[in-house]
């Protein structure tokens, strides 16, 4: 008879899940299964699984390569494409290594860049993504989702039908409603989980291949967590903050720790891998499914659109519904578009009356006292 795990041993094998993969991956292309890797949010990863296929990301979140893409890139460059361009070249990374095509976007200049030195030994599709959340954007767009489809049919020889597509799409939507369901947890006060280990678990389903299985398996998280919420199992009452900006998975999680080990709990995360990752579902009876792909996509909130409603609006409704005592926003070295845009997000927390703090950082462990002393002067100034 098989052990029921307890929570704190379930939460760790979320946090291992993107290393647990490497084996997978090696195992899926034993069986001659197509492998796409991606880097944004943006990637519509539906299309790849109508073909049969997986999809990994291939953004790095560790350092450790970072001296080796600097031989190639320049120093002064974001620290996330200099480490996904690092592990690249050097092979470090099985999802690099075991990926058929990979698929960039026109997102930030540094990436678009980074892709023409992948092409040069991997195999690279780039898909030309609007700046702009317009009436023709939204057309570009769902002409380039087509392009992949066919570009997929190309490379791998197959058939990708409207009706795998809409199949892939309910899968999805079903991850993305379970998901939604358990970050919504945090709305209680106070939180039933720590944010970290929140993070981990929607982070590290990111990395998981068996897509069918997910919903069923964070539902029942969810419902675990609950059970022990009502029975008095919970977190001490801690500030509640948003943390918003660039991605938070590896190297920047050090943001997330401060925040816990001074007093506050992180109770909503806007950014990529939160939030913003499954906020919106595609229109599964949708005439036109790539304009429902298209549409459900490219509204998703991000600094490189001109202007970004999107990201507003839905920091608006996470500042209201988890009862946000403070904004931290964390955004990396080098990353001009978030960089920019966080004097806008200032206005738009501090319009209302609600703290806010923007802290800039990269992939070293270097400045960790500097952030710690901040962080805990920020929530201190909460009390």
């Amino acid at each position: 008879m098989e052990l029921v795990k307890e929570l704190p041993e379930i939460f760790e094998e979320f946090a291992e899940q993107r290393q647990k993969s490497f084996l997978a991956m090696k195992e899926v292309k034993e069986k001659n299964v197509p492998v796409v890797g991606a880097f944004c949010t943006y990637f519509p990863k539906e299309i790849v699984s109508a073909m049969g296929g997986v999809s990994v990301g291939l953004c790095s979140t560790s350092d450790e390569t970072i001296p080796s893409a600097e031989v190639d890139l320049p120093k002064n460059l974001c620290p996330m494409v200099k480490a996904s361009y690092g592990f690249a070249i050097t092979d470090k990374c099985p999802f690099f290594y075991f990926s058929d095509l990979i698929v960039g976007e026109t997102t930030c200049d540094g990436k678009k860049k980074m892709y023409e030195y992948l092409s040069e030994f991997k195999n690279v599709l780039i898909m030309e993504l609007p700046n702009s959340q317009s009436e023709a954007g939204l057309k570009l767009w769902r002409n380039e989702i087509v392009r992949f489809k066919e570009h997929l049919e190309k490379t791998f020889g197959c058939e990708i039908t409207e009706e795998q597509i809409r199949h892939a799409v309910h899968v999805a939507n079903q991850r993305r409603t379970a998901l939604k369901n358990l970050y919504e947890i945090m709305k209680n006060d106070p939180a039933p989980i720590d944010g970290s280990r929140l993070y981990n678990v929607l982070y590290g389903t990111s990395f998981r291949l068996d897509e069918e299985n997910i919903p069923a398996e964070i539902n029942a998280l969810r419902e675990r967590i609950m059970t022990a919420y009502a029975q008095g199992e919970m977190e001490p009452k801690k500030k509640r903050i948003l943390l918003t900006g660039c991605p938070s998975g590896g190297a920047p999680m050090k943001v997330v720790r401060a925040i816990e080990e001074n007093g506050g709990t992180v109770a909503a995360y806007e950014n990529c891998g939160g939030a913003k990752s499954v906020d919106r579902l595609v229109d599964e009876e949708a005439e036109d499914i790539y304009m429902a792909l298209a549409e459900r996509y490219l509204a998703i909130g991000c600094s490189v659109m001109t202007p970004d409603a999107n990201r507003l609006e839905l920091m608006g409704r996470l500042l209201e519904e988890y009862k946000v005592d403070g904004v931290v926003e964390m955004t990396l070295q080098a990353c001009h578009t978030y960089n920019i845009e966080a004097g806008q997000i200032k206005k738009f927390v501090r319009d209302r009356k609600i703290p806010y703090i923007h802290v800039e950082t990269d992939y070293s462990q270097s400045d960790l006292g500097q952030l710690n002393t901040r962080i805990a002067a920020f929530i201190e100034m909460l009390a």
